[in-house]
């Protein structure tokens, strides 16, 4: 019997663990929920822009971005790095669309009105994984603040 049981586990670690792929909102989602989650304190108005934004710019309805949004909060739930939800992204852009990817991203980190230091990293640390220049970078966090009526 522990034999058996010994072998059935065997055969388990030898099967290669694959993920399922990852569409492109879903992706651009589980980035968000990262920005969001960054300061350890999830506001209802960082979760509003993140529907808001994904029906805008995925093209979605209200309950698909919802449904999308769930399964971005559980997948970064599981993940151990973003570089999966980022990969999508750089392989479903060009250089503009991932500027405007990490203006999405400033949104949802200025969404409650302010800026914490952790959520100010998590989009400098997307950005570098996207290859977004730091001039880019900061012209699009200026930018957003313009957007938003926001003080520089």
């Amino acid at each position: 019997m522990l034999e058996r049981i010994r072998l059935f586990l065997a055969k388990l670690d030898a099967q290669p663990q694959q993920e399922a792929p990852v569409d492109f909102a879903t992706a651009l989602g589980a980035l968000m929920v990262e920005v969001m989650r960054a300061d350890n304190e999830i506001a209802p108005d960082e979760l509003k822009m993140i529907t808001q934004l994904l029906q805008q710019h995925c093209q979605l309805s209200a309950h698909s971005s919802d449904l999308i949004f769930s399964k971005a909060q559980q997948l970064v739930d599981e993940a151990i790095d973003l570089h999966r939800f980022v990969k999508v992204v750089n392989d479903n852009t060009s250089e503009e669309a991932r500027i405007e990817v990490i203006e999405l991203l400033w949104m949802v980190a200025f969404a409650d009105g302010k800026l914490d230091p952790q959520e100010d990293y998590t989009v400098r640390k997307l950005a570098g994984l996207m290859y977004v220049s730091h001039g880019d970078f900061i012209a699009a966090k200026l930018n957003v603040k313009g957007i938003l009526g926001l003080p520089d």
